[in-house]
């Protein structure tokens, strides 16, 4: 009598020595790129996503893009938004005064606007259009953060406004991307359907944001009740990846519920100790997702005039489009002041590599679009902080208040 095959006694679909093996290569290929980065003094995620490039399928080969290390790297996008999250409170954006308000709303709409002009003169329908102008509209206040403590100068006032408006910047793009994404999948925009799916998304975010954060500052208590003494970060991870599903059934992107879950964890009495605990496990997920972003970038792509003129109209685009809509925004402190924030706000860093990432999934993108998209976000993080150096040599070191936040009271007028 032959023996019965068990249903799930299949091969594997993935050999595990290969697995861990493309994990390493990947993991170890992310440090090395990160460190010779920041020798050079740019931004380590430069560093990730080259490095990404010269493994991936494009130069050596090394590692080929499978369902494990695009499951790593969800993960990883997932995290990243919850850190990013984490560091933004309710009662922060409140302090930031409205010049702050203004930029990052400015911040926001110019660079959208463009974003949009220029794709539809790319030959993309709307719903595209709008999903690749997403791509222009966040700042990466990481990156301009570590430039301004580098230099002692977290406490200016043009610092907090940067600050402060890249945290607006994210909350709004955060909205947008939500819109854009749910109305990917038709070629023309139902004007119904977007009122819908913007008052959905607002919705939402408005419940986890206000609701969720009122419950988290009267209960976060609760959080260590629990015998596991990491129970604050076990339980807010498991609030992230809840809301991330929460968010990808309501048709938004997953890391939009990620960045929310961040925002709750932030008005916990644990905050500071959740920002610590994260770390090491950023350290770790966080460079799978810029290595696998990089690895997807078809370098060849890049290799024709054409493309290479629309990658310098796109990054021409995207720094104009925030030192003149942030810039004028801030004109009340001074041009120089104004010149310095709109250059703070340059950055696209980690968000606008999310978004490309998402699109390219989506299948939004084409393969030029994406590494455009990619090489844009790079350039914008190597070229803002040399200059913002540049306008800020001399200035004498102004360190942040006492309270450890780094955004603090900004009046109506700008002025502390």
């Amino acid at each position: 009598m032959p023996e019965a095959t068990h249903p799930i006694a299949h091969q594997a679909a993935h050999n595990p020595t290969e697995v861990l093996l493309g994990l390493f290569i990947v993991f170890v290929a992310a440090q090395i790129g990160a460190e010779i980065a920041q020798r050079l003094k740019l931004p380590a995620v430069v560093g990730e996503i080259a490095a990404g490039c010269v493994v991936g399928p494009a130069a050596l080969g090394w590692v080929q893009i499978n369902e494990p290390l695009e499951v790593l790297a969800e993960i990883g996008a997932v995290l990243l938004l919850f850190a990013v999250g984490l560091e933004t409170r309710l009662g922060d954006l409140k302090k930031v005064g409205k010049v702050a308000t203004l930029v990052g709303v400015a911040g926001v709409i110019l660079p959208f606007v463009l974003g949009i002009g220029w794709a539809k003169l790319s030959g993309f329908d709307t719903p595209r259009a709008m999903f690749v102008a997403s791509a222009f509209v966040a700042t990466s206040a990481g990156i301009t953060a570590r430039v301004l403590s580098d230099l002692g100068v977290l406490g200016r006032l043009e610092s907090r406004v940067i600050l402060g408006a890249a945290v607006i910047d994210d909350i709004l793009a955060m909205l947008l991307l939500g819109v854009v994404t749910a109305l990917q999948g038709g070629g023309s925009v139902d004007f119904g359907r977007l009122l819908l799916v913007l008052a959905q998304a607002l919705g939402f975010i408005a419940l986890i944001a206000v609701v969720g954060t009122r419950i988290m500052r009267r209960s976060s208590a609760a959080l260590e009740a629990p015998i596991n003494p990491h129970s604050p970060l076990t339980l807010c991870l498991a609030l992230c990846l809840g809301l991330a599903v929460a968010a990808s059934h309501l048709g938004l992107a997953a890391i939009i519920g990620a960045f929310l879950a961040g925002m709750v964890a932030a008005e916990s009495e644990q905050r500071h100790a959740l920002e610590k605990q994260i770390q090491p496990i950023m350290s770790f997920m966080a460079p799978f997702f810029f290595v696998v972003t990089g690895a997807k970038v078809a370098i060849s792509e890049l290799a024709s005039l054409p493309v290479l003129g629309t990658l310098l109209v796109v990054t021409l685009l995207a720094i104009v489009s925030k030192l003149v809509g942030c810039g004028l925004a801030a004109r009340s402190l001074g041009s120089k002041s104004a010149l310095i924030i709109g250059v703070g706000m340059v950055p696209r860093g980690e968000v606008g590599i999310i978004v490309a990432s998402l699109g390219q999934t989506a299948g939004v993108f084409t393969g030029s679009t994406y590494a455009v998209i990619i090489a844009m976000s790079i350039l914008t993080s190597i070229v803002a902080p040399p200059v913002l150096k540049r306008l800020l040599a001399g200035a004498p070191p102004v360190p942040p208040p006492p309270d450890s936040s780094l955004l603090h009271a900004v009046d109506e007028t700008g002025h502390n």
